[in-house]
């Protein structure tokens, strides 16, 4: 059996869109074939987020570089930004907002629980005016997914433009973009698109792309300024060399996507039944609400440790799954379920593996992951 890759991402790449990395190569800075492939890719892209309005860009780059890109083209001098956080990425963008010379105040919600609109409209009330707004849709260590169908609209009302990671949320989680508002829209290809990493999508408002055309100082790089990326298509000039071969595999995965039916209905029964497993047999669900459709985050047992549990599964069952970082490191593990990943004879032969793991490691469970999944 080849590796099952069932960590929140990356995730295991599909044959056809592996395939479509070994795309005859051309010039794509010359190449009309591969503007119009790139065209493609990115209106397909807007599919996934319900969007006609909004302008997209797909950079090279692991989707780390679309958060540094949005704080180093929207954010000037002085601008004061408010960090929306209840996790450790949402809290990771002030250090981006200090780079490039933003003044950061923090919101902070509940680890536990989605953000708390009501609450955050108070604290904009008192604490604002802000310019831009940071959050995270999705907080990946701790599988906590956020209202952002309530928050952007808030932010939309209080003049406040909005920076959205939807990085293991885009492709498994509903987004409406032009309908909630929402601004800037950063996503990767390793998530729920189940591609290689290193590409970055980003979609942008005409709020967000009138917002940049009218800076009063100059962006602060180049590979990071969302500028040069604006008329791309129509000016037929990248601001430097592109893949081929990752586009195409990214155009080869979102028709996957959109051909599977219903994709967020799918990924939401396949975690809500993950949930009930675990939690039928005496685990803890880390998440009180929001739980993410994408990734479940689950508490430790009592007596286990993360990393024998990891050797277990990599060298006796040539599995991966995933622990957890900062404070939850040792606390938490957690499964991906999103892209390839969410399919349930996937889901069981890990359930399997587990189970084979706490027997070998004199875990007693009254009942057994992989019964009671097959039970659901």
């Amino acid at each position: 059996m080849d590796k099952l890759i069932m960590t929140p991402g990356p995730t295991q790449c599909s044959e056809e869109v592996r395939n479509a990395l070994a795309i005859k190569n051309t010039n794509t800075d010359m190449d009309e074939y591969f503007f119009e492939l790139y065209k493609d890719t990115c209106d397909k892209a807007k599919k996934i987020i319900n969007s006609k309005e909004s302008t997209s860009v797909i950079m090279l780059g692991e989707a780390i570089l679309g958060l540094e890109s949005a704080c180093a083209s929207f954010i000037e001098e002085g601008d004061r930004v408010l960090c929306i956080y209840n996790g450790i990425f949402g809290r990771g963008f002030g250090d981006f907002v200090d780079m490039y010379g933003g003044e950061k105040v923090y919101f902070k919600g509940d680890y536990r629980k989605g953000i708390d609109t009501e609450e955050l409209e108070k604290f904009i009330d008192k604490n604002g005016p802000f310019k831009i707004a940071t959050l995270v849709h999705c907080e990946t260590p701790t599988g906590v997914t956020n209202p952002i169908d309530e928050i952007c609209p808030l932010l939309k009302e209080k003049g406040i433009l909005s920076i959205v990671d939807a990085v293991s949320s885009y492709g498994g989680e509903e987004i409406l973009m032009d309908k909630w508002n929402i601004d800037v829209l950063l996503a990767g290809t390793q998530k729920c698109l189940s591609v290689t990493s290193g590409g970055t999508i980003i979609f942008l408002s005409n709020k967000a792309v009138d917002t940049l055309n009218n800076r009063e100082n100059s962006i602060k790089g180049y590979y990071v300024n969302l500028k040069n990326w604006i008329n791309v298509v129509d000016n037929k000039k990248f601001p430097y060399t592109h893949s081929d071969a990752l586009i195409n595999s990214i155009n080869v995965a979102l028709d996957r996507l959109i051909n599977r039916g219903d994709f967020i209905r799918i990924h939401k029964e396949l975690a809500s039944k993950i949930r009930d497993t675990f939690t039928k047999c005496g685990f803890e669900i880390y998440p009180n609400d929001h739980y993410s459709n994408t990734l479940t985050a689950i508490e430790l047992p009592k007596g286990i440790d993360f990393d024998h549990m990891f050797k277990y599964l990599k060298e006796e069952k040539d599995i991966l799954i995933g622990g957890s970082i900062g404070k939850f490191s040792g606390k938490l593990f957690r499964v991906g379920h999103m892209g390839e990943n969410a399919k349930e004879e996937k889901i069981y032969i890990l359930l399997k593996a587990l189970d084979d793991y706490f027997n070998y490691s004199n875990k007693n469970m009254d009942r057994e992951l992989h019964i009671e999944f097959s039970k659901l």
